[in-house]
């Protein structure tokens, strides 16, 4: 990310004006939002340098927490999700809180407008030009993925957060921002595909199941080649844009009903919109092999047991038209002899 001169023109002063007026209203007792933020804001103490001193670091907390209350209250139409907070965190460290008041707000309405929706069907959908992007560069590796039903919430934080929750060296994080803030608002989603590619032969090493893939693939190696896989990202977004893979993309979303049903901790995610918490409690759970083997045998269960109903539905059905047509012809000769 650039420094504050090399920002171009950006509205500051007016808004930041209007933003104090605003704040003196006293902010944090009118959002609904604020118990929340303040929460995220308190765990985000890993976003801020190392050796930073404490009253430093507690100012700019309490920073961030006026940045983001002050764009929720000037934009109504945007809801809050947990992760929010460290996309903000990273503008707040590399332009301050003024510029970055206005910045933020800009991207909350552009390219982030999706994650800030009353619900995450929006995310969800975004999340589904994973597989096909995949599955355009490697049919074989998209077909192993697709065979362990590992689905796609592996990738949820590193979307909503633009890899900001995941990566350790701050470096990294500001030169993704840098390459997301110069391109169309659905590059994460591909950069996301190429760290997947890229750890081709780890992901074909593994048990082909859920449990085995998504621990494999949450876990984000923080030595990788960050500029060969921009080049590679945008790339792909040329050879493959999105408006190639949109139909991909809603047949994704059907095909995937399985994986999603049975991967419970989608749903749940969606709701909290903590995947990172929910996911480390799932597999703490899901390291036992007896706990795994139900897990992963669950949709097969479920596909014989709706086969096996069906048949009995089937088999019911066809006798009750045979009663029902035996009944109609023996009615008419039981009424004759009840009533000559």
């Amino acid at each position: 990310m650039a420094s504050p001169s090399a920002q171009g023109d950006v509205p500051t002063s007016s808004h930041w004006d209007d933003g104090a007026e605003t704040a003196g209203k006293n902010l944090r007792q009118m959002s609904k939002d604020y118990q929340q933020v303040l929460l995220d804001v308190r765990r985000s103490l890993r976003r801020f340098p190392p050796g930073m001193p404490k009253e430093q670091r507690e100012g700019l907390q309490e920073e961030l927490i006026d940045i983001i209350l002050l764009v929720l209250e000037r934009n109504p139409q945007l809801h809050y999700y947990q992760g929010y907070h460290d996309i903000v965190v990273t503008f707040l460290l590399v332009v301050g809180e003024s510029l970055a008041t206005s910045l933020v707000e800009k991207v909350s309405t552009h390219h982030l407008r999706d994650f800030m929706d009353p619900t995450m069907d929006n995310t969800k959908h975004i999340l589904n030009y994973l597989m096909p992007i995949i599955d355009q560069v490697n049919p074989e590796l998209h077909d192993f993925m697709q065979s362990a039903e590992v689905g796609t919430i592996f990738a949820l934080s590193w979307l909503i957060t633009w890899f900001g929750h995941v990566l350790s060296d701050f470096r990294h994080v500001v030169r993704l921002y840098d390459f997301f803030l110069a391109c169309h608002p659905l590059m994460p989603i591909y950069f996301a595909a190429v760290i997947v590619l890229y750890r081709e032969e780890e992901v074909l090493d593994c048990d082909c199941d859920m449990a085995s893939v998504h621990h494999l693939l949450s876990q984000i190696p923080q030595d990788l080649p960050y500029e060969m896989l921009i080049s590679r990202a945008g790339d792909l977004f040329v050879q493959f844009p999105p408006s190639r893979l949109a139909w991909e993309a809603a047949a994704q979303q059907e095909a995937n009903k399985t994986a999603a049903s049975t991967f419970k901790d989608f749903e749940l995610a969606s709701t909290q919109q903590r995947p990172d918490m929910v996911l480390r409690q799932r597999f703490r759970g899901l390291r036992t092999e007896n706990r795994t083997k139900d897990v992963l045998t669950k949709p097969r269960t479920n596909r014989l047991v709706k086969l096996a109903v069906m048949g009995l539905t089937v088999a019911l059905g066809a006798a009750a038209l045979a009663v029902v047509k035996s009944a109609l012809e023996w009615a008419p000769k039981f009424q004759l002899q009840l009533f000559p």
